[in-house]
């Protein structure tokens, strides 16, 4: 499915099939994702963590910050795609940091920083913030501004992507000027991606 929409080299073709086996295996001895999602791994987590790169190709070299990322989503399959840029995973869950931090390892990732802390606490600066679904907007963006690098070298000034679904409206309206939002059916044209969306926001 991935490789429908994404051109992929032979590496990491097999980092994302590795993701395949090392999830459902983490998920056994800790309860990261659904049933229902980790028979459907690759479109829920891997591709809908992919959206982000149709928001944005990042350039080499950018520092992307993914914040509340779970077991390493979207953080692990967007270092996967952009090898050249380097990201930074925090939770404030230490196992699930520990997870993130194991598949990277095994799949080869060297482009991955894995930290348990909260995101109040995260004092680097970084080009972009990535998440999914972590908090609300306004929220979201009183704790991350102060991360937001003024180095700009990307096709969209410096910000914040995040990957939501379901009714945004009254999340949005306070950046309503700024927020662009795609839909991600138009990108996916899959059931499951009827009411999810990316909003990218400039900081």
């Amino acid at each position: 499915m991935i490789q429908q929409y994404f051109q992929l080299t032979e590496l990491q073709a097999q980092q994302f099939a590795a993701l395949e086996v090392l999830y459902p295996e983490w998920n056994e001895k800790i309860n990261l994702i659904s049933r229902k999602d980790i028979d459907n791994l690759e479109e829920h987590h891997l591709l809908h963590s992919l959206a982000i790169a149709k928001v944005l190709h990042f350039k080499p070299g950018t520092t992307i910050l993914d914040v509340g990322t779970g077991g390493g989503f979207p953080g692990i399959p967007l270092a996967i795609l952009f090898p050249e840029c380097n990201f930074t995973l925090i939770d404030s869950i230490g196992k699930k940091i520990r997870v993130a931090e194991d598949i990277a390892k095994r799949i080869g990732l060297t482009n991955v920083t894995c930290i348990q802390e909260r995101v109040e606490d995260e004092k680097n600066k970084f080009q972009f913030i990535v998440s999914r679904a972590v908090m609300p907007l306004p929220d979201l963006v009183k704790l991350v501004r102060k991360n937001i690098s003024h180095d700009q070298h990307n096709a969209l000034p410096n910000g914040l992507i995040v990957l939501k679904g379901g009714d945004l409206n009254a999340e949005i309206r306070p950046f309503s000027h700024d927020a662009e939002v795609t839909e991600l059916y138009s990108i996916f044209p899959t059931e499951w991606f009827k009411e999810k969306r990316a909003i990218y926001l400039p900081l």
